[in-house]
């Protein structure tokens, strides 16, 4: 299976060795409201459907995805041949060929990670309650041990100046409201925070989650950043018919499907 044009293959300088895609809603069996590349299997999408596209994306990366159960915390799983689906955490570390790191979202950021030795990657899922828990700063701790098993020397600053992230499709800042509770979680950690919100009604805010990244990342000691720079082609509510969305459909048809951010090596 060739990927759909409207598929999203990162334009980063990654090692020969690494490949990623993001999904969209173009590919599936699936039908509405979860047409129809729907991924995630617990949105009330026929259980076939599912498991149909799933089948097929595995087909097109040419090796297996895993899928996580994500539940919105900072735990970090290193994959191998045994993992199983459905093992919970936010994020997901590869040594190994074969397996594709995989995150679901239908708003939250996907966060890949790529370190320039071509021998790690890494995948977080960072909605605001990950960001705001640090799953970035604990998926970077996972990459830099996974990186000083082959390199001792490395140390941490070394390997997040070594490491490429990209920000992949999420909810965009003209579209993401939050309440003041949302924006203190960020600003009680990091101050400089308070410039990824803008004042809304009502005492709420709208919050940008490419900027929250942005800043973390940097905090962190990785500057090598590309994807989604907070504009309307990467916001995942407003790109309707070319992304799914919880706030957007929700609501409105009951419930939506999931897109993948998927990273390996070959």
């Amino acid at each position: 299976m060739a990927f759909p044009a409207d598929w999203i293959v990162p334009e980063w300088a990654a090692p020969a060795s690494v490949r990623a895609v993001f999904t969209s809603r173009s590919g599936g069996v699936s039908v509405a409201p979860f047409d129809s590349f729907n991924l995630g299997n617990h949105v009330r999408d026929a259980p076939a459907a599912v498991a149909r596209n799933r089948e097929q994306l595995a087909h097109a990366l040419g090796r297996r995805p895993v899928f996580l159960e994500q539940v919105h915390g900072t735990a970090v799983l290193p994959l191998d041949s045994d993992t199983l689906d459905g093992t919970a955490a936010d994020a997901c570390l590869s040594t190994t060929p074969g397996l594709a790191c995989t995150i679901m979202v239908a708003d939250c950021l996907p966060v890949l990670f790529a370190h320039t030795s071509g021998a790690v990657v890494a995948a977080a899922h960072a909605g605001w309650r990950g960001l705001a828990q640090g799953v970035l700063e604990s998926t970077l701790s996972a990459l830099v041990v996974a990186v000083q098993r082959t390199a001792p020397a490395a140390t941490p600053a070394s390997v997040a100046q070594e490491t490429l992230t990209w920000l992949g499709p999420c909810i965009g800042p003209t579209a993401f409201e939050v309440g003041a509770e949302v924006r203190e979680a960020f600003v009680a950690r990091r101050p400089e925070a308070q410039k990824a919100f803008e004042a809304s009604s009502g005492g709420k805010f709208l919050a940008n989650l490419p900027a929250l990244a942005l800043g973390q990342l940097g905090a962190m000691g990785i500057t090598q950043v590309t994807g989604n720079d907070g504009t309307a082609p990467w916001c995942t509510f407003t790109q309707s018919s070319r992304f799914f969305s919880h706030r957007r459909d929700a609501a409105n048809l009951g419930s939506t499907g999931r897109m993948a951010a998927c990273i390996w090596l070959v």
